[in-house]
């Protein structure tokens, strides 16, 4: 068992603010709600313990849940919502409470605070990422911290991000995280599920996110937010293909971070110490959902990864969903498993009307020719590009 393999090594430091600088920290519903809404002396302690952290010369970014918790509480309501607009219309009340208290928490240290509301398609779309990092980096740079959340009020169920979990790993690859810190109401991942095997002892490092390991955790999430234990491990998957050292921790537990970070056996690392990934690529990689899929022959499902090579139409056997020029898009090989991510030179529709022909015939077909590739190589990601060997991370649902 990982457990077992890990318990008695010795965990790295991330101590150092030189070689850690920069550090993205979510924190969670569960983490934020009291009886009566958002817990302030909670949020107070939390600014203090980041804002010691920045007093050390390190940045930090905060994504924080709590906004539809915060406004079920406001408003008295029974239950959380349970329908889109339901949702929304509590998160449109709750978000400003949210800011507002994170406001509170810093004001105590002279620290400035900014909302930034982002959805999936923000940060699928390669401009507006980059115009999202540039505000993050400014912020970052007048010593201001960004708290994160997505804009729930405008997203439907088909683009949302489903979690902060995930939108925390997308943050820190925009930012250029160092570090990934996910402040959970759970001590560390467990062998399994705690809440129904209260003897399962904790893990204390990963360095792979497997079926065996995914299979491990419960299904359900907390009672006040939308996310649990697998979808840490889906962003722990993401943030191990970055080559991101990511700390699961107690977040309700005073000090949890700087134990963790003085390599201390708080919570769970995820980290194999691989490579670290950056650029148009490892943005690929991450989009959290493509627009559509390309199913491909087996030579071109090869030749892509094993040569470098670019998709041509010839390659293409079927199209998947509608998506236009420059639109990212899976492609899978004859078996269903994915080859890679990808931005295309043609919308589906014309797609499917070249598959299969030779680059020279696009144009009698079409009438025009925008390039010979469907897809070029230097806009196309491996599934295993970003892996880093030995600790390759699979997909794993």
């Amino acid at each position: 068992m990982l457990s077992m393999t890990h318990a008695a090594r010795q965990r790295p430091s991330f101590a150092d603010p030189q070689t850690h600088r920069r550090l993205v920290v979510k924190v969670g519903s569960a983490v934020l709600a009291g009886p009566h809404g958002l817990d302030q002396p909670v949020l107070d302690r939390l600014a203090d313990e980041l804002a010691d952290l920045r007093a050390e010369g390190r940045e930090v970014v905060v994504v924080s849940s709590g906004a539809v918790a915060a406004g079920v509480a406001h408003l008295g309501l029974p239950d959380r919502p349970t329908t889109i607009p339901a949702k929304q219309a509590a998160a449109a009340v709750g978000q400003p409470l949210l800011v507002r208290a994170w406001e509170q928490a810093f004001r105590r240290h002279g620290v400035s605070v900014a909302q930034v509301l982002l959805t999936a398609p923000d940060l699928a779309d390669r401009s507006r990422f980059l115009h999202a990092r540039h505000t993050l980096q400014t912020l970052l740079r007048w010593g201001v911290v960004p708290v994160v959340n997505e804009n729930d009020t405008v997203v439907v169920e088909e683009v949302q991000f489903g979690d902060n979990d995930r939108l925390s790993v997308l943050i820190a690859t925009l930012v250029g995280a160092d570090l990934l810190v996910l402040l959970s109401d759970v001590e560390a991942l467990f062998e399994r599920d705690p809440r129904t095997h209260p003897q399962a002892r904790p893990i204390l490092w990963v360095e792979r996110v497997d079926r065996t390991l995914m299979e491990s955790a419960g299904e359900a999430p907390n009672e006040v937010g939308s996310g649990g234990m697998r979808s840490k491990l889906l962003a722990a998957e993401k943030a191990l293909a970055a080559g991101m050292p990511l700390l699961l921790l107690p977040g309700r537990r005073a000090g949890a971070i700087r134990a963790a970070l003085a390599g201390e056996p708080v919570g769970t690392l995820f980290w194999g110490g691989g490579r670290r990934y950056g650029g148009r690529k490892l943005w690929l990689y991450q989009l959290p959902k493509s627009a559509g899929e390309l199913l491909l022959d087996h030579g071109a499902a090869r030749a892509l990864r094993e040569t470098g090579a670019s998709l041509l139409p010839a390659g293409v056997r079927g199209v998947r969903g509608q998506f236009g020029v420059g639109d990212p898009v899976r492609c899978l090989d004859p078996d269903g498993r994915l080859v890679g991510v990808g931005l295309v030179n043609y919308s589906a529709a014309e797609i499917d009307l070249i598959k299969g022909l030779h680059t020279r015939d696009i144009e009698s077909r079409l009438g025009y020719k925008h390039s010979d590739e469907v897809i070029h190589r230097d806009h196309f990601a491996l599934a295993s590009e970003l892996e880093a060997e030995e600790h390759a991370v699979r997909g794993s649902v």
